[in-house]
């Protein structure tokens, strides 16, 4: 790789202050993608025959089409089949249906049926259709959400609703060809429109600021960052109001997305960075960013530039004007550059700091922690693809 020309940077970190000196833009041979979510195909209908004397053989699944087949609702209405629900409140709902008539029929289910048991509500979230042969009891399981953050989130009867929520249609249209969308990315997407909930309330992550008091007991729908992100890619893309979720307006999104990997290429498209100005933002971020996350730049750089880092963050960590937050983050940040290069530079803070000291002690842990990792990247037990030199090393 070409040589970076770097510069310390010491300069305490103040409220209207920045820091004198930065380093300079890594070349473009350092840009890559990261991975991409993986594209899986998405099974609307997993069906298993079943029978209480006997096991039944699988039936095949098909697509759901407007052509054929009888809707769900109004063959139960009509006494074609019979049919038991029972579901988690969340993302499933299991289905035995029996066919009375003598006839092979294709029940269809649509995206948007929805189903209710007490106050706990949930809808169809991937459309699909099933082949049944006369009495013969066919298990199905639907792919659902959540339509409100209060559902009690255990196995439970659930019956058949006639109740319809237009809000999400478009949404459901729209993830029915994207079979990539993950159950937790629609689940936070239908969540939103719905509710609308703050970022506090659907993040895994922990914030910044403090936990702000909540109406909203959404425990068991927290999602990853990924699907987070992913959520708001297909809110943006059915065409709704960026400006009125209430998700958008916390920044620590973005930067937790930047961080890490695997949801960085989502977060670099949804919020406009390219390769080119990658560098920039994590610049922007250390000098200028939210006073409780501006730290979190220093293990950016760490990740996607360990170059940089390997230089720039020793410097950070023994320079005794900079914030005390900014020297353990630069400490930490060293072993997520995953290089075996960070080990002695680790060691040798720990010895200067002290095992007396909280900087010595989290450079000691550190490196146990580095250590510990480049162990398995030698055994080959890591997958995530980290920025470094033009020949790309997986770990």
């Amino acid at each position: 790789m070409k040589s970076i020309a770097l510069c310390a940077l010491l300069t305490p970190v103040v409220a209207g202050g920045g820091l004198a000196m930065w380093p300079h833009a890594p070349s473009s041979s350092m840009s890559m993608t990261s991975p991409s979510m993986k594209q899986a195909a998405v099974v609307a209908l997993a069906v298993a025959a079943t029978n209480s004397h006997s096991e039944a053989p699988k039936l095949g699944i098909t697509p759901a089409t407007d052509s054929r087949g009888v809707d769900l609702h109004a063959a139960v209405q009509q006494q074609k089949i019979t049919a038991e629900f029972k579901g988690n409140g969340r993302d499933k709902v299991r289905a035995i249906l029996t066919n009375k008539t003598t006839e092979a029929l294709v029940i269809r289910v649509s995206a948007g049926q929805m189903f209710e048991a007490g106050s706990s509500m949930v809808i169809v979230t991937r459309a699909g259709e099933v082949d049944l042969r006369p009495n013969k009891p066919v298990e199905v399981s639907l792919q659902t959400a959540a339509t409100r953050s209060g559902n009690k989130v255990a196995e439970m009867p659930y019956e058949l609703s006639f109740g319809t929520l237009p809000r999400v249609q478009t949404l459901l249209a729209y993830a029915q060809e994207r079979p990539e969308l993950t159950a937790g990315a629609l689940q936070t997407a239908i969540l939103a429109l719905v509710e609308n909930l703050p970022l506090s309330s659907v993040a895994k992550f922990n914030a910044a600021g403090g936990d702000l008091p909540s109406k909203f007991d959404s425990t068991n729908f927290k999602a990853d960052t990924t699907d987070i992100l992913h959520a708001l890619l297909a809110l943006r893309a059915i065409g709704a109001r960026e400006n009125d979720l209430a998700m958008t307006i916390d920044q620590q999104l973005k930067i937790e997305a930047m961080i890490e990997p695997a949801t960085r290429s989502a977060a670099m498209r949804y919020y406009g960075i390219t390769p080119e100005t990658e560098w920039a933002y994590w610049k922007n971020e250390l000098l200028s960013g939210e006073p409780t996350t501006r730290h979190y730049a220093l293990y950016g750089i760490a990740r996607f530039y360990p170059e940089v880092a390997l230089e720039m963050l020793p410097k950070w960590a023994r320079e005794t004007k900079t914030g005390t937050v900014f020297r353990v983050s630069a400490v930490q940040a060293l072993a997520d550059t995953q290089r075996p290069e960070a080990l002695p530079l680790l060691q040798q803070l720990s010895d200067e700091f002290g095992a007396q000291t909280e900087l010595g002690r989290t450079a000691s842990g550190a490196a146990k922690l580095l250590s510990a990792q480049l162990a398995k990247i030698a055994a080959g037990k890591n997958t995530v693809a980290f920025r470094g030199s033009p020949a790309i090393a997986q770990f």
